[in-house]
């Protein structure tokens, strides 16, 4: 399954230990998200229809209501990419 350049550089900060919270309002529908890579750094590359998408794929989860964070079906998608730093 392909998927996009937007959706592999989200999975590919989830794999490096980032994670994605949801921000829900009074009833419980999500609003908004947080995207923090693994340094604590919040990022914008992440909307809620690329979390959609993702979740859809089954390529990120939540468990006992933490952080969504990545599958292993996600890191069957994402594809190796060189660290840069």
């Amino acid at each position: 399954m392909d998927i996009s350049r937007d959706e592999q550089r989200v999975l590919h900060a989830l794999a490096q230990g980032g994670r994605i919270a949801l921000l829900k309002d009074q009833k419980g529908k999500p609003i908004g998200l947080e995207f923090f890579n693994r340094e604590g750094w919040l990022m914008y590359n992440c909307d809620l229809r690329l979390f959609r998408k993702l979740k859809a794929k089954k390529a990120i989860a939540s468990a006992n209501g933490n952080p969504y964070r990545i599958t292993r079906r996600g890191l069957e998608l994402v594809r190796s990419q060189v660290d840069n730093r």
